[in-house]
């Protein structure tokens, strides 16, 4: 990373606009930056680190402290630009903090939001913008940088103090500085995750012993009073004996459930037997009751059916002459059927006589025959008049027809005229209807023009807002193509760790017997070193390299996606603008308005879509107009030749009128002649053939009469011969004896009824067993039922204790195997509560086997303080003459844990000193030494990002001469990486020692800077 412009605006005590050049400072390698105490120097420090994160160092950030200056015009606001180079990226980022500002309309102030912006340089686009995200620039630096804001305050800007106060501090106040600066909170959350797995565990392991307990409590239960007498269980969940003292217990309430299970399987074997005599002996007594009781019941049927003779006697009687009478049954029924004939007839001769004038009342039938003839002779003169006198009808309808079209004729010329009337203002309104829809024909046309730009419009919204979609998709693929990289980062450097601990034992398997050793040259090799467990080799080593370098390309990819995205979505947006908004449209994405919603240009497209529209739909009917002008103008003519025709036809009505009066006049005379009375010929017609057909129907009735009569006698003669062939005296004897169907079938089944009674008590008569039982003492069965309900209770009481006993064996065995396997499945369970157990105990540092009582953190922490103090003795022997080596010691002291004890080694003495021991001079270089082997070991640990710009913050003034020669030796030869290193001072020695300074003045107005080169 290499800083190239800073440009400071109203920020802590530079009141305006100061520009930084670290491409001319850096030219010489090193700077100095200088000035009186309270000017700013520590500013321009806190300004490159707000610019890259946001913040700046320290408590300067704490709530409440602003960062504008107090000395610039509240006009001004408060912004730091920084251009830098990281990654092989020339950048440019622009930070504004919260600020208030005047407001726009009124008097006061208004708090205006942070702003952000990051650009970047290509030579062949020039200048183009990232992204205005506070978020995205945060992770696109630090993922670029690859230090946290913490890291990069102690590993680019030097605080001395901190590193002075670093080497006089416990272990635990150098774990807290070292756990910032290497992150290694992943390794107190393993601590924590096997702490976590180790309660689970334990709770495991007591959950089963719980259950398996609570399985006891339900053998206890099931066992009765066999589990009472038995012995408690005394062990506790979670105590290794738990499990074999209730599986012992469990077997013991088992045998003692068998034995019971034994005695009540004989009990049950009594009560059976006493059971079954007692059956037996009540079936007896039940036997001789019902014989007994069957006897007594034959004896009463015996009587009830001599009681019931007579009646059977006369059913069968009056059975025998109801069918004697059935063979008279057919002459009856012709009898009756022909007197219902007679009167049906009778009736309906007295109904047609009754319709016939008195005179005719007892006419015979010629002489109503001869009636009827004469009639229809009459009835058949009547067709001339009838004739004549539909002619005179017709006359009446044509005459009215004559009249209806009168008066519409002089409807339809009322009409006309009223038409007429109004013609002059029909034609005008018609062809103002034409101008108008000319006229929204033009507006059409307008709007035609203005309607594509505004589809365009919402149609680049659109895909805008799905470029939006994509462009988080793509920032969420970045972010996670980043964390991949480092992940593969960190993986490439644990297994470089790893290799280079066992380095010597790769380069021991490449010597051979006699030949020299390519780091001793020694031919002898008496104790080579070997592999230890998980011994990393080259090829491991380079596979996670390229993985990690395969990551970084990903990485860029990414990054080259998102970018190609966000350029097409300012490419929409911008398009989605109107030509105006586009014009007032600053080019600075940090200020410039949103643009349109898909909602607003849709809004604005269905406005336009419906003026469009309604303006075509007007103009439209440009021809419907037209049309309408030239069909009124045809209605015109029409009209008008209408009327003449109308008045035409009311001429010739006049003539056609008089003809028909006089036609009609010549028929009514003809007509009055022939109907007499009656209103027309058609009801004198009607009235002679209504009485020619009631004159054919009395005829009928009275043939119809006289042939019934016949049929009447002729019945009662067949009836009489039936009735004295069957054995009656007369035919109403015969009828008296007459039953229907029912009636015979009931007195049948009484007959039928009464012998099978008689033969059913004669059979029962006959029986033997019924004749002796009734012979001996009457039956007892309740006696017997009793003996046998007390068999059955005792029975039903063994039987209930057997299936309790049997019940309980069985839920005994299920219990137990129930037991038995909660006691296999806890055995892997324990085992590996154990094994995580020790895992927990050994990363706590609580654990037997960790001698040292070293925590993971800590110990992760101590293999980094080690490379720090490597790193930082090879500056350190420079700036002392060779005198004096950072070594690291994880020995324990006073008790505490070891892992983080860090100690000086003086070569002139060769003895070993704590590092609170050290002068301030030395306490100084070697701080300093100690910062710059950080630096190294961060910057590694980042991915290798180069440093090329480094701040060194006081503590120079402890130096003598000599030492500072030699310190800033140390310094100058880090131009041999390109590094450029400036040195934050107001010792003015040093103002004679670098040439290139960089001058913070204060002043009244507020501080400003000065380069100073040579």
């Amino acid at each position: 990373m290499r800083l190239h412009r800073l440009s400071i605006t109203a920020f802590g005590p530079f009141g305006t606009t100061q520009e930084v050049d670290f491409d001319a400072l850096s030219s010489a390698g090193l700077f100095l930056l200088h000035g009186p105490t309270g000017a700013g120097k520590t500013s321009v420090l806190d300004a490159v680190c707000f610019a890259l994160y946001g913040a700046v160092p320290g408590a300067r950030q704490s709530p409440g402290a602003s960062l504008r200056s107090d000395h610039a015009p509240v006009d001004l606001p408060t912004e730091v630009q920084l251009e830098l180079t990281v990654g092989g990226r020339r950048l440019e980022v622009t930070r504004r903090p919260a600020q208030p500002r005047p407001k726009k309309r009124g008097d006061g102030f208004t708090v205006e939001k942070a702003q952000s912006r990051l650009r970047g340089y290509d030579p062949e686009r020039g200048w183009h913008a990232l992204s205005t995200s506070h978020q995205e620039i945060g992770e696109e630096l630090t993922q670029l940088i690859g230090m946290s804001r913490d890291q990069f305050c102690q590993v680019v800007l030097l605080p001395q103090g901190d590193f002075a106060r670093f080497l006089r501090s416990d272990a635990e106040a150098r774990g807290k500085l070292l756990g910032r600066l290497f992150d290694t909170r992943r390794f107190a959350a393993v601590e924590e995750r096997l702490a976590e797995l180790r309660r689970g565990a334990e709770a495991k392991v007591t959950a089963a012993d719980e259950r398996i307990l609570a399985l006891a409590q339900r053998i206890a239960q099931a066992a009765g009073p066999a589990g009472a007498e038995a012995t408690p269980i005394a062990a506790r969940p979670g105590e290794p004996g738990l499990a074999e003292a209730v599986l012992e217990w469990a077997a013991i309430a088992r045998s003692t459930a068998r034995e019971r299970l034994g005695i009540a399987d004989r009990v049950v074997a009594r009560a059976e037997d006493r059971q079954r005599r007692a059956r037996h002996a009540l079936d007896a007594v039940r036997e001789l009751a019902r014989l007994q009781q069957r006897y007594e019941e034959t004896r009463r049927r015996s009587v009830a059916l001599e009681e019931r003779r007579p009646e059977h006697d006369r059913c069968q009687e009056e059975l025998d002459r109801a069918r004697k009478a059935d063979r008279v049954a057919p002459a009856l029924e012709l009898r009756e059927e022909a007197e219902r004939a007679h009167r049906r007839a009778a009736d309906a001769l007295g109904r047609a006589r009754v319709q016939l004038p008195p005179d005719l009342a007892d006419a015979g039938p010629d002489q109503l025959a001869e009636l009827e003839r004469r009639f229809r002779q009459e009835l058949g003169g009547l067709e001339s008049a009838r004739r004549a006198e539909a002619r005179s009808t017709e006359i009446d309808e044509e005459r009215d027809r004559l009249e209806r079209e009168s008066r519409a004729d002089d409807a339809t010329v009322r009409d006309t005229e009223v038409w007429l009337a109004g013609w002059d203002d029909v034609r005008a309104g018609l062809r103002e209807s034409i101008a108008t829809a000319q006229e929204a024909a033009t507006q059409a046309e307008q709007l035609a023009g203005l309607l594509a730009p505004a589809r365009r419009r919402l149609e680049a919204a659109r895909r805008r807002d799905t470029l939006a979609a994509e462009l988080r998709t793509a920032r969420e693929e970045l972010a996670g193509a980043r964390e991949r990289a480092l992940a593969a980062h960190e993986a490439w450097l644990g297994l470089r760790e790893r290799r280079l601990r066992d380095i010597a034992a790769e380069l021991a398997a490449g010597l051979v017997e006699g030949a020299p050793c390519t780091v001793c040259g020694s031919a002898e090799h008496p104790a080579p070193a070997t592999e230890g467990d998980g011994h990393v080799d080259r090829a491991t080593e380079e596979a996670a390299l390229a993985a990690h370098r395969d990551a970084e390309e990903t990485r860029t990819r990414a990054e080259q996606a998102l970018g190609l995205v966000r350029e097409r979505h300012a490419t929409a947006d911008a398009e989605a603008r109107d030509e105006q908004a586009r014009d007032a449209d600053t080019g600075d994405p940090a200020v410039a308005e949103p643009g349109p919603s898909v909602d607003e240009l849709r809004d604005t497209v269905d406005r336009l879509t419906a003026e469009h529209a309604e303006a075509h739909r007007l103009a439209a009917g440009t021809h419907a107009a037209r049309e309408a002008l030239d069909a009124a103008e045809r209605e015109h003519a029409g009209r008008l030749g209408l009327r003449q025709e109308a008045e035409r036809r009311a001429a010739a009505r006049t003539s056609r009128r008089e003809a028909l009066d006089r036609e009609q006049a010549a028929l009514y005379d003809e007509l009055t002649a022939v109907r007499g009375e009656s209103g027309s010929v058609a009801a004198y017609a009607d009235r002679l053939t209504r009485r020619v057909e009631l004159l054919a129907d009395a005829a009928e009735a009275v043939r119809a009469e006289q042939a019934a009569a016949q049929r009447r006698k002729e019945a009662d003669d067949r009836l009489s011969d039936a009735a004295f062939k069957a054995g009656f005296d007369t035919p109403e004897a015969a009828a008296a004896t007459l039953l229907d169907a029912s009636a015979q079938r009931d007195l049948q089944h009484r007959i039928d009824a009464w012998q099978a009674e008689a033969a059913a008590v004669a059979d029962r008569r006959a029986e033997r067993d019924a004749r002796e039982a009734a012979d001996l003492p009457a039956a007892q069965p309740s006696v017997a039922q009793g003996e046998f309900e007390t068999a059955e209770r005792l029975l039903r009481e063994a039987s209930s204790g057997l299936a309790a006993a049997d019940e309980r064996c069985g839920e005994l065995a299920r219990l137990s195997r129930q037991a038995a396997d909660e006691v296999r499945r806890l055995g892997p369970v324990r085992q590996e509560y154990e094994r995580i157990a020790r895992l927990a105990g050994l990363a706590a540092g609580t654990s037997a086997d960790n001698e040292r009582k070293m925590r993971l953190e800590a110990y992760v922490l101590a293999a980094r303080l080690e490379q720090v103090a490597a790193a930082a003795t090879a500056r350190l022997q420079r700036m002392s003459s060779g005198r004096y080596t950072l070594v690291h010691s994880d020995a324990r002291t006073g008790g505490r844990r070891a892992g983080l004890g860090l100690y000086v080694v003086d070569a002139w003495t060769g003895s070993e000193r704590d590092t609170a021991t050290l002068s301030g001079g030395e306490t100084f270089f070697a701080s300093l030494a100690l910062a710059l082997g950080l630096a190294d070991v961060v910057t590694e640990e980042a991915g290798g990002v180069r440093l090329d710009t480094l701040f060194i913050d006081e503590g120079f003034g402890s130096l003598d001469d000599q030492t500072l020669d030699e310190v800033l030796d140390v310094l100058d030869s880090l131009r041999e990486r390109d590094r450029s290193v400036g040195i934050v001072s107001h010792v003015a020695d040093l103002r004679r020692r670098i040439p290139a300074r960089l001058e913070v003045v204060k002043e009244r107005r507020g501080s400003s800077v000065r380069h100073r080169l040579v």
